[in-house]
């Protein structure tokens, strides 16, 4: 039988669960400037957030699928009619033993993890609440601050991009992650090596391309890169593979990391050297935790990206990204460089390269919730 992890443990040993009320909503938040990536464009963000209570304690979950489905097929109208219409009523009252049954009753029900994310990460906060501890304390994982990496979206052309990268002020970052598509690729990352000669760079395709284009690789090859994030499609790992035996620089799966046993694939076959988690895409910590030990087991270094999410999500995210093994700064940034505002308090923010979270933690403003959000359903038991 094989042994299980630290993590897993703790799982089977955090419960039982019990959520005798359960909050509901939509909330939608202007961003700071339409953000775009390489199938898509969105200008404002909404997001689900669930709030999980057992009696005096309570924990929150955030949801946060992107509209239009261009980043998986999963969009906030989408999870909430799975949220809504099913997964919370049917859980309302329910008594689960542990996180472990859980998530394994969530995973059963087939719905979506950008969905079931809300749920799970709930439940940990409010196990963590009701222990009298943080989710530090609760993962065994010293609090301490993250390192964190701009990422901007896709501009048309290197002088767009150049006069992003300087508003946003990259040099109080720790790395600068660009996107990229097809024919918007080469001369972008030219103009950014030329214009921040030894800056630790990146690009992040989402998808885009295929063996078709492996010369384009090659050519951005040369530009000393700490890697290729997601350049093909997330099934595609024999195409990856392939990718990354013609490079030096580490091709990163994000789209194709969603699950334990696909990291797993994907590092045996060789078609990655470098993980990027999301909370959102793999459906919580428990199957987070889970391709962290894999990744261990295999020497592979993670970091921890988002969608981006809104302060729960980061601040979940922030707090796993702690973990030693991550090695690559967070794409967690601070609230106001997405959004023209945030529900926690206090705002996410950057200091000399890291953001560090308050030894309180970060708490949801009541005022600002209920002045972003759309709709809100309760269930009580």
């Amino acid at each position: 039988m094989q042994q299980r992890s630290g993590f897993e443990l703790l799982a089977s040993f955090c419960g039982p669960i019990r959520p005798a009320s359960i909050e509901l909503r939509r909330v939608s938040i202007p961003m700071t400037e339409p953000f775009r990536i390489s199938s898509g464009e969105v200008a404002s963000k909404d997001a689900l957030l669930v709030r999980l209570a057992d009696g005096p304690h309570f924990g929150w979950g955030e949801s946060s699928a992107m509209p239009g489905g261009f980043y998986s097929a999963e969009t906030p109208d989408s999870c909430w009619e799975e949220l809504a219409g099913h997964l919370l009523p049917a859980i309302c009252g329910q008594t689960f033993e542990s996180i472990t049954d859980l998530a394994a009753r969530l995973a059963d029900t087939g719905f979506s993890r950008f969905a079931t994310v809300a749920v799970e990460t709930a439940a940990w906060e409010l196990v963590a609440r009701a222990r009298g501890v943080t989710l530090h304390d609760l993962f065994g994982i010293r609090a301490r601050p993250v390192a964190s990496g701009l990422a901007v979206g896709l501009y048309e052309n290197s002088g767009a991009l150049w006069s992003a990268v300087k508003r946003f002020e990259f040099e109080h970052y720790k790395r600068l992650k660009i996107k990229i598509k097809r024919g918007h690729d080469v001369q972008l990352v030219r103009a950014m090596r030329e214009m921040m000669p030894g800056f630790p760079l990146f690009v992040d395709a989402n998808a885009d391309y295929s063996l078709a284009d492996l010369d384009v690789f090659l050519e951005m090859d040369r530009f000393g890169l700490l890697m290729f994030e997601q350049p093909f499609a997330g099934a595609d790992l024999e195409g990856l593979a392939e990718l990354q035996r013609r490079l030096r620089t580490p091709v990163c799966i994000d789209e194709s990391a969603d699950s334990a046993d696909q990291v797993r694939r994907a590092i045996e076959m060789g078609a990655c050297r470098i993980v990027n988690i999301k909370l959102q895409r793999v459906g919580g910590f428990l199957e987070a935790m889970r391709i962290l030990d894999v990744c261990a087991a295999h020497g592979v270094p993670v970091w921890m990206g988002t969608m981006p999410e809104l302060g729960i999500g980061s601040a979940h995210a922030l707090a796993l990204a702690a973990h030693p093994q991550f090695a690559y700064p967070t794409d967690v940034e601070p609230s106001r460089r997405w959004y023209a505002d945030d529900i926690v308090t206090p705002e996410i923010v950057l200091r000399n390269g890291f953001i560090d979270p308050p030894s309180g933690g970060y708490q949801i403003d009541p005022d600002k919730l209920a002045r972003y959000t759309l709709e809100c359903r309760r269930w009580d038991s």
